[in-house]
């Protein structure tokens, strides 16, 4: 009897056992099917056991997670995290796929869900959905009985990465999904949580490979040249594996790939922000370090400034590039290099300009720049010297003989100096610093000479504008004898034909006594003209003063331009010109004084912008509107600004928005609506593409700066410079985003709080939104601007905006080209300086 009990226990054990391996075995296989639960101590494992997925958790913490580790190492090490942001505080979660294809974790006793793979909007798609997990380390979601295709699944992991870049996973953007895949470090080892540090291939200009610090810029490994990054030269193809970089109108992305797929290999951006490569080394049984990229001071972003160079070899380490010196050179002598360089020689759109050759260098930053991956480096040079904001050029790919081309503008941001390796960039100079093609070692005197004789030249020409000048005005004074000096008349408009321009001339003398001798006290700010300062006349009225510095970008020909266009104009939403002064090389106009400022003074400062409620703002738009309404279709002319931003909008003691700063603007006759011009000038941010990429201005090309004022006025946010940490898109691509998501209210700048009116708010954005539409033609005119901003009936969807700079053959959901495949015309993200 006893004998028998004994049997029988066993065969009950022997039952228990194999039952418990069935169940075992379920989950060692590499497949999730719909509707089957993986609880704790339970893990899918890879058909060749790499890699394995369950419940964990990392270090000392007591949280856990659901993850995917390697499964053949004694260390775990942990690949990608499922719900790395919520923790679970106890182990009665189940991991789950539903019918609907998504990948849930929920709380087994409660049933609330903790985590999503987000995908249900294929809800309807989705027939038999199953997980699997690879030996790359990646889990998808696909149909049951399809192939394996990790290009187009339901569902993966790859897309959404956590710390570790794996071979074959994809860093960049798919353009067609929007999605971005990018790293974001853990908190610390024992906590997976999103840390501070991310790491970005940035596409708003020539793709580059960034680490970011929260918002800002950490680390800046460059662009990739065909090669390699031009700041990480020691990340590059080697016996161990090799790279590949894709950039074309469906996605950019870089990627590693190993040449012995036996090795385990992989590159992780730790809690500290430094992305280093590791490789298992079974003999040691550790991971060991292949590759740093950050390892000294000359990889601090922008460390030198503007045009400054970093040279890890020299000291100090920043030295300005040739032609440059120090902007603050007090500054400067005590190691603060973070106002950078400027030229010594300032640039007039010469055509006699040219460029200059600069060898082994880190490319510079490349976000605000303008790539063709078709045209030779001859065709780069001729589009870089036809526009005047272009800084310098390239090629955009050095491998072979060299091929594309790649245009920068504005500063010239991050550079370094390397021993060797280095990238080489054409720079733009004046016609007396260019180095000779042919014996390039010419003597130091001989350069010098050429300078002297062009300095000669310079200084004649300035001699004659006088003279000419002078006689202008000594002819009024002679039809206006008796009058006092500040009441002479003056015509400045010597080419246009139009009838003589009853503007009152200023005496310099009267100027330095209002302004206290052009006091610093008395500065109110600085722009590309020069300084403008506050005076007081002696009846008591108040005038803001603006000079030409001598060493403007601007010059006469602006300084005419302005006084013959705003001379003529009265509207309450332009500033009025009281005046013009011409004593010698003194050129000045004189304005009426404002006491607020500029609009940019306002919204973008954290103090300011709370003095600034929404009926401000709104009553602002609207006056903005309203006075390029009369530019545009009432006043005698039809004038397009060109260079409309925050910071030319004025405000009046009542918060009034004057238009200011008209020396960029043109003129149309008749029934013209549009012109082409080879002399592109304005601002970053504000340019509409087909101006900053054809030259073609026209009242839709100030339609567009006004768009993208509404929504810095509405955001507090500048477009320029505006990166969300994210998904890297500038403040308009932001709002379109966000209009898409129905979540508009989301831009609207916090220090607003409960003042606004949402209906109001919403109609802002959607109208700048119209206004910013990459296609001219889409744009709405400033009459139905005003009409819309006022009315309440239903708005048109706005189309993508040009936040891709060119011109696109046909609408569809991408940017024009911004890849240049057939035509150099077709653009990417490009914002030109200020002149």
């Amino acid at each position: 009897m006893e004998e028998r009990r004994v049997i029988k226990t066993m065969l009950n054990i022997s039952f228990l056992l194999v039952l418990y391996a069935s169940v075992t075995s379920i989950f060692a296989a590499d497949i999730l099917s719909a509707n089957q639960t993986v609880r704790y101590n339970e893990t899918i494992v890879s058909a060749q056991e790499t890699f394995e997925l369950g419940f964990f958790h990392p270090g000392n913490s007591t949280n856990h997670y659901v993850g995917i580790w390697y499964k053949k190492i004694p260390i775990q090490t942990v690949v990608w995290v499922a719900n790395r942001n919520t923790p679970l505080t106890d182990t009665s979660s189940e991991l789950t796929l539903t019918l609907q294809g998504v990948l849930i974790i929920r709380n087994a006793t409660t049933g609330n869900v903790i985590w999503s793979s987000g995908n249900s909007s294929l809800a309807t798609a989705v027939k038999n959905p199953i997980g699997r997990l690879l030996d790359t380390g990646n889990f998808i979601i696909q149909e049951e009985g399809e192939d394996i295709n990790q290009e187009d699944p339901i569902w993966q992991s790859f897309d959404f990465m956590t710390d570790t870049i794996l071979p074959g996973m994809k860093h960049g953007k798919n353009l067609v999904t929007g999605i971005e895949r990018h790293l974001t470090s853990w908190k610390s080892k024992d906590d997976p949580a999103s840390g501070e540090f991310s790491d970005w291939i940035d596409t708003r200009g020539y793709p580059q490979l960034i680490i970011r610090e929260g918002g800002k810029i950490k680390f800046r490994g460059g662009p990739w040249n065909g090669v390699s990054f031009t700041g990480a030269l020691n990340l590059k193809p080697n016996q161990l594996f090799n790279f590949t970089f894709v950039l074309n109108h469906r996605e950019i992305y870089f990627q590693f790939n190993l040449i012995d797929p036996s090795l385990l290999l992989r590159l992780v951006l730790q809690p500290s922000g430094t992305s280093e490569g590791l490789i298992w080394i079974d003999r040691k049984q550790e991971w060991s370090l292949l590759t740093a990229p950050q390892i000294d001071r000359c990889d601090q972003y922008a460390v030198c400034g503007s045009f400054g160079s970093c040279n890890i070899d020299t000291s100090p380490v920043c030295l300005c590039l040739k032609g440059y010196e120090p902007t603050n050179p007090d500054q400067w002598r005590k190691t603060d290099w973070s106002q950078g360089c400027r030229r010594t020689i300032p640039l007039d759109c010469n055509p006699e300009e040219g460029f200059n050759k600069f060898t082994n260098l880190k490319l510079p930053d490349t976000s605000e720049s303008w790539y063709n991956q078709t045209m030779t480096l001859a065709e780069c040079k001729q589009a870089c010297k036809r526009n005047c904001s272009c800084t310098a050029y390239t090629n955009s790919n050095i491998s072979g003989s060299g091929s594309g081309c790649l245009l920068w503008f504005g500063d010239l941001i991050d550079i370094r100096t390397f021993a060797e390796n280095g990238d080489t960039l054409y720079i733009r100079v004046s016609a007396s610093e260019l180095e000779p093609i042919e014996n390039s070692r010419k003597s130091s005197h001989s350069r010098t000479r050429v300078r002297v004789i062009a300095l000669i030249a310079l200084g004649v020409m300035a001699i004659l504008v006088s003279l000419c000048l002078f006689y202008c005005f000594y002819r009024k004074k002679q039809q206006h004898q008796g009058a006092p000096a500040n009441e002479w008349r003056c015509d400045p408009d010597d080419r246009s034909g139009d009838e003589d321009l009853e503007l009152p001339l200023f005496g310099l003398s009267t100027l330095l006594t209002a302004t206290n001798n052009f006091s610093v006290d008395n500065k109110l700010g600085e722009g590309g003209f020069g300084p403008v300062y506050k005076g007081v006349l002696e009846d008591n009225r108040e005038i803001a003063v603006k000079r030409l510095a001598k060493t403007s970008t601007q010059g006469l020909y602006e300084f005419k331009n302005e006084v013959i266009l705003i001379s003529k104009l009265q509207h309450r939403n332009l500033v009025k010109l009281l005046g013009c002064c011409i004593d010698g090389v003194e050129k000045m106009l004189i304005y009426e004084y404002m006491p607020n400022k500029g609009l940019d003074a306002f919204i973008f400062d954290k103090n300011q912008s709370k003095l600034l409620d929404w009926t401000a703002r709104y009553h602002i738009i609207n006056g903005i509107a309203r006075g390029l309404l009369y530019l545009h279709q009432d006043s005698r002319l039809r004038i397009i600004h060109r260079d409309l931003k925050a910071s030319n909008i004025l405000l009046d003691k009542d918060m009034n928005p004057k238009i200011s700063d008209f020396g960029m603007a043109r003129t149309f006759r008749g029934n013209q609506l549009e012109a082409n011009t080879n002399r592109v000038v304005g601002t970053y941010g504000y340019m509409a593409p087909e101006y900053a990429g054809d030259g073609i201005f026209s009242i839709k090309s100030d339609v567009y700066s006004f768009g993208v004022l509404i929504l810095e006025i509405v955001s507090g946010e500048k477009n320029r410079g505006f990166i969300h940490k994210e998904h890297s898109n500038n403040l308009i691509g932001h709002a379109w985003g966000l209009q898409n998501e129905g979540n508009s209210l989301q831009l609207v700048a916090k220090c607003l709080g409960e003042s606004i009116n949402v209906s109001q708010v919403l109609r802002s954005i959607h109208v700048g939104l119209l206004c910013v539409q990459r296609q001219p033609e889409d744009r709405p005119t400033m009459t139905s601007v005003i009409l819309m901003l006022g009315g309440e009936g239903p708005l048109a969807s706005p189309n993508e905006p040009g936040f891709y700079v060119g011109k696109a053959k046909q609408y569809d959901t991408q940017s024009s080209s911004s890849y240049g495949t057939s035509s150099n015309n077709e653009l990417s993200i490009t914002m030109l300086t200020g002149r």
